[in-house]
């Protein structure tokens, strides 16, 4: 009901409601929302206790960098390699500035100039040759042969076990190097990379981009490893360094062709580099220039290639974005199983879209009765039945359990992929099958999501975040079906921790590998999210494709928990799955980041920055 007054839309509505539970909690603190709320509050103090227990590690000062420095073994040389081109000598100093002013000592600055012509970069140039820092080495090319020629010729010039990347006119900060140092010492990994953030020309802090973990899917969508990257320099030996022919897609060229011969990839989810967002820079553009998008294209498609995997790379919904759509191989039959009870107009609605929007046409409809009485239901069920020969009914006479019809259904599917389907559900894109079919024909892909929107077209699943209300939550939650989310993420297929069984499609093979729902601790709630944490805990991905696009007309008020007893058994559920997912409750959503809200998913620390050393 409160969601449904209007005047505010319903990220305000949200707004209002946190803020009452954590100034007026006396008001609110009987409702499950703030159950839910508390529960995250006490996992987000769980996880600062533990970090305050591994002595802060979130920021940097001189004491503690020199501190930890002094007690590395065998402390790696990092070479930044930096191709030069006309800019600004305030920016260009304030690149180098903030490679000299690192805590870490072993690095060297690998400066190419492209045949800059500007004078004020010449002589920017001049005055850091003056100054003898010898670990700063400027090269000046003889004619001007492109960022991914003079890239290359600074890596000629590097020694360092590693190489970061830094563009003529952005920042490090003061404890990236030392960030990179310590994880290079323990892990030992080819390509690292770090969260990112812009700076205006007045010096705020804006468009902060906190990353997930490696997530191959995300990055053949968009080049999201971006800056700060930082490369074993034998790997780039091995790779060949940069390509020409790549001008204004070279970085995600490198990066494509660095992460295909290595797994060794590191996340660090804190800022560490700072693009300069200026008059002309590629990070104050908003319009891709259409070279660069193909460029980029060409990148992704001969990656794909060289991969082996069979697909066509095609533009995405916004500049610089892409989407790989896989060859589907063979007709495998897909049994899509539909548990109800009554409601003969929900169910009649969903089998229909299904029968009249499905492209792909080698599938079977098993719809589950869990007791149905209403005559206007067995009507319904006789009609569907002759009017396609795909459309079969089976009965589950027992109380209600989410997990067990599901459970029969697929013992009585014929099948090698089952996709569990919601009846209050309503296909809206022809693809929505063969988008999920893509996915879940992948040998490492144990689960695929879809994309689900509300009947007023808001987002009701866009994938899960494993934290929120202590367990997990719904990722942008209600914002406009065409919002593209946070970075994108909304309209990108993307690894995740877990997606929503009301549209949810697995391999055969892996629901009998796993063993199915748990039908036991989990009747009702979470047993989606269980069955995804386990798929990827045999080691399969769990894919969210935003192709498949339907439906869901669940309410947004609706009251799942509004009994002592539905209450008392949903505390259950919430107890059992945070002791049977403890470990990765605490360690955090891998597709996620520890700098982003699980109050309000997808939205930084707003203090990040004030965190940053000085």
């Amino acid at each position: 009901m409160y969601y449904s007054i209007p005047g505010l839309n319903a990220t305000r509505k949200r707004t209002l409601i946190l803020w009452l539970h954590e100034h007026a909690s006396w008001l609110t603190r009987h409702t499950l929302s703030y159950r839910l709320y508390d529960q995250t509050r006490q996992l987000v103090q769980q996880r600062a206790k533990t970090r305050e227990e591994r002595e802060r590690l979130q920021r940097m000062d001189e004491r503690r960098a020199l501190s930890q420095i002094s007690r590395m073994e065998s402390p790696p040389l990092i070479s930044i390699a930096m191709p030069v081109y006309n800019v600004e000598r305030r920016w260009l100093m304030a690149a180098v500035d903030s490679v000299r002013r690192q805590f870490y000592p072993h690095w060297e600055l690998c400066i190419a100039d492209d045949k800059s012509t500007r004078a004020e970069t010449l002589e920017a140039l001049e005055a850091l040759a003056r100054e003898g820092d010898k670990r700063i080495k400027i090269r000046r090319l003889p004619q001007n042969i492109g960022i991914a020629g003079a890239s290359n010729a600074a890596l000629e010039m590097a020694t360092g076990d590693y190489v970061g990347l830094l563009d003529n006119d952005d920042e490090l900060t003061r404890d990236a190097l030392l960030e990179m140092a310590q994880r290079i010492v323990v892990e030992q990994p080819d390509l690292l990379y770090s969260d990112e953030d812009k700076l205006d020309e007045s010096g705020a802090h804006v468009e902060v981009h906190c990353k997930p973990d490696f997530n191959p899917d995300y990055f053949f969508s968009i080049n999201y490893l971006c800056h700060f990257a930082v490369i074993r320099r034998a790997h780039l030996q091995q790779i060949g360094g940069f390509r020409t022919g790549f001008d204004g897609a070279q970085d995600y060229d490198l990066l494509l062709r660095a992460s295909e011969s290595t797994d060794k990839i590191a996340h660090i989810p804190k800022v560490l580099y700072h693009w300069r967002r200026i008059a002309g820079s590629t990070a104050s553009t908003s319009v891709a220039k259409p070279q660069t998008t193909e460029a980029g294209h060409r990148a992704l498609a001969e990656s794909m290639q060289r991969r082996g995997i069979d697909s066509q790379v095609e533009p995405g919904p916004y500049p610089n974005t892409f989407r790989v759509r896989r060859t589907i191989h063979g007709d495998p039959l897909v049994s899509i199983l539909i548990p109800f009870r009554d409601k003969p107009e929900l169910l009649e609605t969903c089998v229909s879209s299904i029968l009249e929007k499905t492209r792909y046409g080698r599938y079977e409809i098993l719809c589950i009765d869990n007791g149905s009485i209403e005559a206007a239901t067995h009507t319904a069920m006789r009609a569907l039945e002759q009017r396609d020969p795909r459309v079969r009914f089976v009965r589950y006479q027992a109380p209600f359990n989410y997990s067990a019809i599901n459970n029969f259904g697929a013992a009585q599917a014929r099948g090698q992929h089952l996709l569990f389907l919601n009846n209050d559900t309503e296909i809206i894109s022809k693809e929505w099958l063969d988008s999920m079919l893509e996915h879940s024909q992948r040998p490492e892909v144990g689960v695929v999501g879809a994309r689900l929107l509300y009947a007023d077209g808001s987002i009701q699943h866009a994938g899960v975040v494993v934290g929120p209300g202590g367990v997990a939550g719904h990722a942008h939650l209600f914002l406009p079906g065409d919002d593209p989310g946070y970075f994108a993420r909304v309209q990108l297929i993307q690894s995740l921790s877990a997606v929503t069984f009301a549209c949810a499609m697995t391999r055969r093979e892996v629901f009998e590998q796993i063993g199915g729902l748990n039908d036991q601790e989990l009747k009702i709630a979470f047993n989606d999210i269980d069955y995804c944490l386990r798929a990827r805990e045999s080691g399969y991905l769990v894919v969210y494709t935003p192709y498949a696009l339907l439906h869901h007309y669940e309410s947004k008020s609706r009251g799942y928990e509004d009994t002592p007893e539905k209450q008392t058994r949903f505390s259950k559920e919430v107890l059992y799955m945070q002791k049977r997912h403890a470990a990765l409750l605490q360690r955090g959503d891998p597709y996620y980041n520890p700098q982003l809200s699980l109050t309000n998913c997808y939205q930084p620390n707003p203090h990040y920055a004030d965190e940053l050393p000085l």
